[in-house]
């Protein structure tokens, strides 16, 4: 029989996924039995795979006190996509550029949507430099209207961002994605990155089935140094593949801050 435990480590977090088959992790039970799956059902979890990919993702580069910011044109103004994507393009090349002679890496994290009205805006994950007005950095870098800056805390959390990073749009953006040229939409509908962002992958390790019966029994104990977030806490059984699991993750007690001119 199958146990194992997949370990994501971030800067201020450890997500742990015990997977193992039947219901308890006894001897001799087999795996559940896989149920038939609606295209709705598939809908949704393929959704929340993404967002945990993506949650993971910011995770992995990003922190608390780092940027969400939505860009923005004044309103009524109405580009040409391949202009958009140049402006952009521009912004991104000055940042960089900005970033790396104070001594830091610039990396970011973006969707670009098109509003009910039909308006173009972009938002974008990036690192705040904790010495200087990184606000003033990043709006003298646009010259096409104004940007709105609030933190990752400020917004809800790596959980609330990733699901709105990869969000689907609704029916009246896809009444006004339809004004646009069909190769243009998938633009809008997708999430895009810088290349040098850490690409989370767990460790694995293979556990014996005493130790999943107590913990199942018993319930997970924190590492020293951090508490269980209890919201995070999720058992059951995948209906796709049978395996039943145990999901939770443990936050520092005290976070760490982006280092100076860290990545």
């Amino acid at each position: 029989m199958a146990y194992w435990l997949d370990t994501w480590s971030f800067p201020n977090s450890i997500e742990y996924e015990y997977k193992w088959e039947g219901k308890y992790g006894a001897k001799g039970e087999k795996r559940c039995r896989k149920v038939n799956i609606t295209p709705e059902q598939i809908r949704k979890q393929n959704q929340m795979n993404r967002e945990v990919r993506v949650r993971r993702l910011i995770k992995a580069n990003f922190y608390p006190e780092d940027l969400w910011i939505t860009i923005k044109y004044p309103k009524g103004t109405r580009k040409p996509l391949c202009r958009i994507k140049k402006d952009f393009s521009n912004f991104i090349d000055s940042l960089r550029g900005k970033y790396r002679r104070r001594g830091h890496v610039f990396k970011f994290i973006y969707r670009m949507e098109v509003g009910k009205r039909g308006g173009i805006h972009m938002h974008m994950v990036i690192p705040r430099i904790r010495s200087e007005d990184t606000d003033l950095l990043v709006q003298k870098s646009w010259k096409h209207g104004r940007i709105h800056f609030e933190s990752i805390y400020e917004y809800g959390g790596y959980e609330d961002l990733a699901a709105y990073i990869v969000k689907q749009p609704d029916e009246e953006v896809m009444e006004q994605l339809s004004f646009f040229p069909e190769e243009d939409r998938s633009d809008f509908i997708r999430y895009g990155s810088s290349r040098n962002l850490v690409r989370p992958e767990p460790e694995r390790r293979y556990r014996s089935r005493w130790t999943v019966r107590r913990l199942i029994e018993q319930g997970p104990e924190p590492t020293p140094g951090y508490y269980i977030d209890k919201n995070t806490i999720r058992t059951g059984v995948n209906r796709f593949t049978g395996m039943s699991y145990l999901y939770y993750t443990e936050v520092k007690v005290t976070p760490v801050q982006r280092p100076e001119g860290g990545g």
